[in-house]
């Protein structure tokens, strides 16, 4: 966790120039290349201010010359970097600086409080410390004042102009400052462990207790219950035994993988016996924003709402970015988990070791550097990981093999736990194999039924659907037309006419509110464009994600508008009730009876020859076709002869397979 830290002392005479060169190598290190000129002016106006400050407070106090500042400090696995920190003596000030601002701005108040409370609920070295967070609207020239915030917190957030900042600090500092206080070591404060309250901890299950979080799955498993049984019961069992654990949980789409996941992690359970809490890791942002507003919008306590911006911090203690916990254990690898529990989510996804020297210039895969985290973990620990087989969907993504990999080069032993048809590499349903070979020494493999999420006799649809992907994909159209004839109670079908989707969509979202009706298509889908659906990434990275899953009808931003289509990097792990598939030109029936793959490149498609990449594509489209819970209506474009982006011949007969196939033309029966 590097951060620009100097003493009182030493940043006085500290050349400006070269503290923004420190700062700019930090940002350029945590992925942004490019420093724009406005960034570059507010750092000079900042340090140029903490100098000053810095002068100010040696002059008032002597001790002050061992005081340390920081700047951009990275609040361990919070994703979050505040302005300015001084540690003073036992006082913390976390300081906020808005270039250049006149007004307090009440989103602003709200940062450096937020600053202030995740160093109090997760930064152990701040524990039973005075924090003081400070807003500092540069050109501010009222009077000195404080905003207390909804809920407690050590101290209410202070404001003050560039001007007055010196002597707000000395007049907080000579308030909270105890001689009966042991100092602030700087060195073991950046270094400082994350570790959430208990008070967190408890508050996240309570919520997570009371869910009703239907946007993540409707799960159609009916041994969803007893899986996160075996979890627990794995857990038991490393922390008796002393002993590693890796247990891999399967399923078809839609069987209820991540809510599974997050039960467990929200399970208290887990936290028996001395037993630290559980984190659940997902690569997918989507996802994560995602599930974390679904959350926070359905949550009560004894029928009492709670303040929004509370209940997101409580949720987040649970629900993290894998990236950022690796990233946060990669740069000290003498850093001790707080966890001996995460669960993967999506583990399928997991970056490869190419991926991970592109990114991050490390040479080791995801998998591989998780398991050397999880090693660290004193005695024992577990991974849980969530395998949804075949979505792979962008370069990098390891597939299991990498787990496989990495857990045969271990030293150590590892214990795989896995239900036979995931450790049974010749099985059909789970594709890929973990072992190419046969199971390393090191290995020792335990079967469990419990942790493959069948499927209900009560609604076998979601399993029949996912053998009906499997079999187009496959171009399979005898096994296609046999599966589609075994599915009872979902609308299946497809059209030439957008207008069509989208009222065939409406009318059966309109008859239950409850029921979310959305568009989903391939982000290489660049030519939907002509049609009005916009896939780009520079659209879609742009887009609130959350609206969209979780906004009510009456919300153009929603899915229920049918406006805005999610790709397969939105809507993955996510399930909608109703699904428009907007069929595009980058997977399209080619006229030797095989799928073309493609790719848009300035203003023409390029066949795609790569084999990974390939199957990229093909992933893509079973996502897609995998987000519907009661229905789905397929659109194929009709394409323009006019038009050789959008080639009305390969749409025909792409139409034509999908017809085949054992589809029915809806807008025609």
């Amino acid at each position: 966790m590097e951060c620009y830290s100097r003493k009182l002392s030493q940043v006085v005479n500290e050349p400006t120039d070269g503290v923004i060169g420190y700062l700019s190598r930090l940002q350029a290190e945590a992925g942004f290349a490019t420093q724009y000129t406005r960034q570059i002016e507010t750092w000079q106006r900042e340090v140029e201010l903490a100098q000053l400050v810095a002068r100010d407070l040696i002059g008032a106090i002597p001790g002050a010359t061992d005081w340390h500042i920081l700047f951009e400090y990275d609040i361990p696995r919070r994703q979050k970097r505040p302005d300015i920190v001084i540690l003073a003596d036992d006082v913390v000030f976390v300081i906020e600086y808005k270039d250049e601002a006149k007004e307090v701005d009440r989103a602003a108040i709200w940062q450096v409080y937020d600053y202030a409370l995740d160093l109090r609920d997760f930064h152990v070295e701040s524990r039973h410390r005075a924090i003081i967070p400070i807003l500092c609207p540069s050109l501010f020239c009222g009077e000195n004042c404080s905003y207390q915030q909804e809920f407690a917190t050590p101290h209410s957030v202070l404001i003050s102009g560039a001007l007055a900042l010196s002597s707000t600090i000395l007049s907080a500092y000579l308030a909270e400052h105890s001689e009966k206080n042991s100092t602030i070591d700087a060195n073991a404060w950046i270094k400082s462990s994350y570790q959430p309250t208990l008070t967190i901890i408890e508050a996240a299950e309570q919520l997570f207790g009371n869910h009703d979080v239907r946007e993540i799955s409707h799960s159609y498993a009916d041994n969803l219950t007893n899986t996160t049984e075996a979890i627990v019961d794995f857990v038991k069992r490393a922390q008796s035994e002393g002993e590693r654990y890796i247990c891999f949980v399967t399923g078809v789409p839609g069987a209820g993988k991540t809510l599974t996941g997050l039960n467990a992690v929200h399970d208290p359970r887990l936290r028996q016996d001395d037993r630290p809490s559980a984190i659940f890791l997902s690569g997918n942002g989507p996802l994560v924003a995602i599930v974390r507003s679904a959350l926070v919008n359905c949550a009560t306590t004894d029928g009492r709402r709670i303040p929004k911006k509370q209940l997101t911090r409580e949720v987040e203690a649970f629900i993290q970015n894998v990236h950022s916990f690796l990233k946060f254990h990669l740069a000290d690898s003498a850093m001790v988990p707080h966890e001996q529990v995460v669960v993967f989510d999506e583990a399928q996804r997991a970056w490869n070791a190419a991926q991970m020297k592109r990114k991050w210039q490390v040479d080791a895969s995801e998998p591989a550097l998780l398991l050397d985290i999880m090693e660290r973990c004193p005695q024992w620990s577990v991974i849980v990981a969530l395998i949804g087989n075949g979505q792979e969907i962008h370069r990098g993504e390891a597939g299991l093999a990498e787990w496989g990999k990495a857990l045969g080069e271990r030293s150590s032993k590892w214990n795989v736990a896995a239900s036979s048809a995931f450790l049974n590499r010749n099985d059909g349903e789970m594709g890929q194999c973990l072992f190419a070979q046969n199971v390393p020494n090191n290995i020792v493999s335990r079967v469990d039924e419990r942790l493959h999420l069948s499927v209900s006799v009560r609604s076998p649809r979601a399993k029949r659907i996912a053998d009906w992907v499997g079999c187009l994909l496959d171009l399979d159209c005898e096994g296609a037309k046999e599966q589609v004839s075994q599915i009872r109670d979902f609308p299946l079908g497809v059209t030439r006419d957008i207008n069509f989707l989208r009222d065939w969509l409406f009318e059966r979202s309109r008859r239950d509110s409850h029921h979310r009706c959305g568009l989903v298509a391939s982000s290489g889908g660049l030519r939907l464009r002509a049609h009005g659906i916009e896939v780009s990434t520079s659209f879609t990275q742009g887009y609130n994600w959350d609206q969209w899953f979780l906004g009510d009808p009456e919300d153009v931003r929603s899915s229920f508008s049918l406006e805005v289509a999610a790709t397969e990097f939105q809507c993955q792990g996510l399930e909608l009730d109703w699904t428009g598939v907007c069929w595009a030109d980058d997977l399209v029936l080619g006229p030797d009876e095989t799928w073309r793959i493609r790719q848009f490149r300035g203003n023409r498609w390029m066949n795609v020859r790569d084999e990974a990449t390939r199957q990229f594509v093909i992933n893509k489209y079973r996502v897609l076709l995998t987000r519907a819970r009661e229905g789905m209506i397929i659109w194929v474009p009709n394409g323009s002869d006019k038009d050789p982006t959008r080639a009305k011949a390969l749409l025909d007969k792409t139409y034509r397979f999908l017809l085949n196939s054992g589809l029915t033309a809806l807008d025609e029966s």
